[in-house]
């Protein structure tokens, strides 16, 4: 790759001017950023490159905050259940929660959206007095369980506790102000005003996201320190305030149990009831409201607004309606794979989309493992995080990469920055092939249906190595980097707008979840719609439990469809059919398939590809004009995403002797019309060889481990 300069954000350190100086120089930086912990000098500053300065306007405010206490944020905790021997219970409310991140708020305004349950038969119970940080509950019925819903504040900011602990830092915990607050506000826009005044070189202010938290709740016992962790839920966003002001709005009341939901909480992994959607509604109007106040101050100093889409994201929802009413000028995101980088690029209410690249600049790395440190391999991670991330930048372009955290913990580990600045070159080039046009894609339209729709497009809940059992996020990822034009539907866009624009419809996901979409699959229209779809040509692609929903004929709603059902247990005396495994040259990675105990083909016509203990694994099944297909499970690599498309295009009648397809399954491409640029990239650590069939005759390139080149057709 040539050596080129731009579209890079370096994490510069006060302390460190000349290696700041010379790693802006070796990968092309043209702006320079602080992170979490750091500062930036004036060497630094007046060096002539762009400055990003990054604020979360709502902790660093710890003196305000100890005057204010009643204005820090708050959650519904809820006590684990205890049995009942008597008929009287007490309990300790902080028992199993970290006192460090939280505190009960035992005002009376916070009681009174305080619920005692009795969880045997899930009644409330009026019967309870409080003191001194204990809730006595009269009248138990001895053994039941019982439990306690109750507010308490946050007192430590939860990405500074994090930081903290992960950095061994020895400085005051920040707090987070709640700016739902009128008196908040007014302290963070004089704040803000006093911030722009005072930073005249600041090109970009970087607000790391909005004002809540993704919820993160960490208990009292160290052998289960992170209790709940889920990065799209609303949970951290109540206070009394708040809940009144919904009340007002909306036109009844909501309370701690539509939030702890049996202690289940209402993950984003679930599908969710219209008290959820009405707050994540009313927290939106909030944030994007009192955000555009922030962002239209910024932009009054003459700099540039970008967020930082993690951390205090929630209620910004970058693809949701309202995101371009904040009027930021750009949008970050950290990334660890093709999913997230998708995520980013296809978010059009901003002008410019920047990832942020992984291993950040820590010790050690998310799960705890070593990085910048004796033990740890940065450079190996670079290169598989790369190799993710590029697949997607193939396909939508992104504007800006960059890293984050201590610079100064590069120095012991030169072929970091070496491979640093290989991939920045890599990318610039990339970046460059997307301003002369789209690249091009094979033709069927895929439809990934869903809860969430579009409002959660090329996401789940959280990172992508956090949660790896979910077949969505790995049906994701492996769409991420195919040459297919992909959205995200919801079963209400189903019923309201169609399926004429799509040719395949990919539902993922375990029964009863957002993914799968549970009691949605009860609505007689979405069936109705789907199924004369596929009839009339359409693929309905299943995975694990596609459309599962209980009390009917068959447990997989589409069963007429897929050829294939689940029996959960109803059906232990009935016969099945009985099957020869036909083979199938798509399946790549049979190991990989997990057996889903219970499938059963429900129509001679269903042929079985791949088998497993005598149980289908991916099925075929005709339907009128059009075709079934079902998969037990899915599992991003190589040989499954070759095997997905593979899938696509045979289900489709298209068939894989396309241009533009490499014959390596190790191997992908990508093509630019408008250049007539062929970009071929390497995804193993082994050097591969590959032939492009293209209409400019067929291409055969070597490539090293991991590596890329772009051909000149």
């Amino acid at each position: 790759m040539a050596k080129t300069k731009g579209g890079f954000t370096l994490p510069g350190e006060s302390g460190y001017e000349e290696l700041t100086l010379q790693m802006a120089e070796k990968w092309g930086a043209d702006v320079i950023r602080d992170s979490d912990g750091t500062e930036l000098s004036p060497e630094i500053i007046n060096a002539g490159y762009g400055i990003y300065s990054t604020i979360c306007i709502i902790r660093d405010h710890n003196e305000w905050a100890k005057a204010n206490p009643d204005k820090l944020q708050q959650t519904f905790l809820m006590t684990n259940p205890i049995v009942a021997t008597e008929n009287e219970l007490t309990v300790d409310l902080m028992k199993d929660f970290f006192a460090q991140q939280f505190k009960v708020n035992d005002s009376e305004e916070s009681k009174e959206y305080w619920q005692v349950f009795d969880r045997t038969t899930n009644e409330e119970i009026k019967d309870w007095s409080y003191a001194d940080g204990k809730v006595t509950i009269k009248n138990t019925v001895p053994w039941h369980k019982y439990t306690v819903n109750f507010l308490a504040w946050r007192i430590w900011e939860e990405i500074s506790m994090y930081n903290h602990t992960t950095n061994n830092w020895d400085k005051e915990h920040l707090m987070q102000i709640d700016p739902r607050y009128p008196e908040t506000q007014k302290f963070m826009l004089d704040w803000l005003k006093n911030w722009c005044e005072t930073h005249p070189a600041t090109t970009v202010v970087r607000f790391t996201s909005m004002f809540y938290n993704f919820v993160w709740i960490w208990g009292s016992n160290p052998r289960n320190r992170q209790l709940f962790s889920d990065w799209g839920s609303y949970d951290f966003t109540v206070s009394p305030l708040a809940l009144k002001e919904f009340e007002k709005k909306y036109g009844y009341r909501i309370t701690s149990e539509d939030f702890i939901n049996k202690g289940n909480l209402h993950v984003t992994h679930m599908t969710a009831p219209k008290s959820k959607i009405d707050w994540m509604e009313f927290v939106n109007d909030f944030v994007v409201d009192f955000g555009k106040q922030l962002v239209d101050l910024v932009h009054g100093y003459g700099k540039k607004a970008y967020v930082f889409y993690d951390d205090s994201w929630v209620g910004v929802e970058p693809w949701g309606k309202r995101f371009k009413d904040f009027g930021f000028d750009g949008l970050i995101k950290c990334v660890f794979n093709g999913f997230e980088t998708r995520l980013c690029a296809g978010v059009d209410a901003v002008e410019t989309h920047e990832i942020r690249l992984h291993p950040y600049l820590f010790p050690v790395g998310l799960g705890g493992a070593p990085t910048f440190m004796e033990g740890g391999n940065p450079t190996r991670e670079a290169q598989g995080y790369w190799k993710n991330v590029r697949r997607a930048l193939l396909r939508d372009k992104i504007d800006r990469i960059g890293l984050g955290g201590y610079l100064s913990l590069t120095l012991p580990f030169p072929d970091f920055n070496d491979y640093i600045e290989k991939i920045s070159d890599e990318f610039r080039e990339i970046r460059e092939l997307h301003t002369e046009g789209k690249p091009y894609v094979l033709k069927p339209r895929i439809a990934v249906l869903h809860f969430w729709g579009n409002l959660r497009s090329w996401t789940c809940s959280g990172h992508y190595h956090e949660h790896p059992e979910v077949d969505l996020i790995n049906v994701n990822e492996a769409l991420s980097g195919l040459p297919f034009d992909v959205e995200f539907i919801s079963f209400e866009d189903v019923k309201n707008k169609g399926l004429k624009d799509y040719d395949v419809v990919i539902n993922a996901g375990t029964a009863g979840s957002a993914w799968s979409g549970g009691e949605c699959w009860n609505d007689a229209e979405v069936v109705e719609k789907l199924t004369e779809w596929v009839y009339k040509g359409g693929v309905f692609i299943g995975v694990n439990e596609p459309s599962a929903v209980g009390g009917n004929d068959t447990y997989f709603k589409m069963a007429h469809v897929l050829g294939v059902d689940e029996d959960t247990g109803a059906r232990i005396s009935h016969g099945r059919y009985t099957f020869e495994e036909t083979g199938c040259k798509c399946v790549k990675d049979k190991d990989s398939f997990a057996v889903k105990k219970g499938i059963y083909l429900t129509d001679a016509d269903t042929k079985v590809a791949m088998s497993k203990d005598g149980v289908p694994c991916v099925t075929m099944h005709p339907f009128g004009e059009g075709r079934g297909v079902y998969m037990s499970s899915f599992v991003m690599n190589e040989e499954n995403t070759r095997t997905l498309m593979n899938i696509i295009l045979n289900a489709t009648g298209e068939g894989t002797e396309q241009n533009y397809i490499t014959d390596n399954l190790y191997c992908e491409c990508a093509y630019y019309p408008s250049g007539k640029q062929l970009v071929v990239i390497n995804n193993s650590d082994a050097e591969q060889t590959t032939t492009v069939k293209t209409e400019f005759g067929d291409k055969t390139v070597t490539l090293g481990a991991f590596d890329t080149k772009i051909i000149a057709l």
